[in-house]
């Protein structure tokens, strides 16, 4: 069944590239509205943007979507991916101000937060787009591919040589659970290089070492070290999910990336959409409702006590 939350969530945390304080209410929203972000600070033009992967105009760095009305939003992907792990369909995310804050760096303050307030089932089933045919983007070596499979699954592969982060692979299957449980405390990660060149570019401002896993060389420079010894490659799969989010509705399929980004998997999306009979939307069936990503029979039992 669809699912939103059971009542409004409240955030207040520091956009990353901005580093301006943003507050968040997360809203429930109606059956088949999809997740909407609205921008309460704009006035006389359209606030509202849906968050579909047609809508996404700048991938650097990170990912955003504008409106027609030149409304935007940026570095929407951690809170989408929580989200999209948490079973969450319906929303309206709203804002006030152009980026979503940082927080720790990962989803696990959004995953928090949802799991706090809990989720009801809004009694009407839910869409999924089913992967029919492989489909693949390629930008230098590196690639971004979704074929056909029952259930979700994310594969990824990074390579950072000279540094500690070195080459990491991971894959996960993402039905019930699997994304809080192993993604959600995952953090966003640079180079202490990469740190310069974005300050001079005027982006990172709200960085620190609070909501970033900073390398330098051959270690890190946060005093506590990785959460996991394959953190890096871990919030890679976790971008890929909010990024895989904008499609619309849970994917039934496989992703595959190496060295992929934001960029890369929104290329992706567009190629599928754009490929006859790659794709179809269909309602799940019952049976098929455990092979979405979403809180397990435990998480689920307490976000419904919440």
């Amino acid at each position: 069944m669809q699912r939103t939350f059971k009542r409004n969530i409240n955030i207040v945390g520091t956009g990353l590239h901005s580093g301006r304080p943003a507050r968040l209410t997360l809203v429930p929203a109606a059956a088949h509205m999809g997740i909407w972000f609205r921008r309460i600070d704009v006035e006389g033009r359209d606030n509202m943007i849906p968050a579909l992967w047609d809508m996404v105009n700048d991938t650097l760095l990170s990912t955003n979507i504008c409106n027609e009305s030149g409304v935007c939003v940026s570095t929407i992907e951690h809170l989408m991916a929580a989200l999209a792990g948490c079973g969450v369909h319906n929303a309206i995310i709203e804002i006030d101000g152009p980026e979503v804050p940082i927080m720790d760096g990962s989803a696990s303050r959004f995953v928090a937060e949802i799991q706090r307030v809990g989720l009801v089932d809004q009694g009407h089933s839910v869409a999924v787009l089913e992967v029919q045919k492989t489909v693949r983007v390629e930008k230098g070596d590196a690639f971004a591919e979704l074929s056909p499979l029952d259930h979700f699954e994310i594969d990824f592969t990074i390579d950072f040589p000279g540094t500690i982060i070195g080459k990491q692979s991971a894959g996960l299957d993402l039905r019930n659970g699997a994304f809080v449980h192993d993604l959600a405390n995952s953090r966003t990660f640079c180079r202490v290089e990469d740190v310069t060149a974005m300050r001079a570019a005027g982006r990172a401002i709200g960085g620190s070492l609070d909501n970033a896993l900073v390398v330098e060389g051959d270690h890190y420079q946060n005093p506590e070290g990785p959460r996991h010894d394959d953190e890096c490659v871990r919030h890679k799969m976790l971008d890929a999910m909010g990024d895989l989010m904008l499609a619309g509705a849970p994917i039934l399929g496989r992703y595959r990336g190496y060295k992929a980004g934001h960029a890369l998997t929104n290329l992706l999306l567009r190629k599928l959409f754009a490929t006859t009979g790659a794709s179809h939307f269909r309602l799940a069936q019952p049976a098929e409702l455990p092979c979405l990503p979403g809180p397990d029979l435990r998480d689920f039992a307490l976000l419904q006590a919440g």
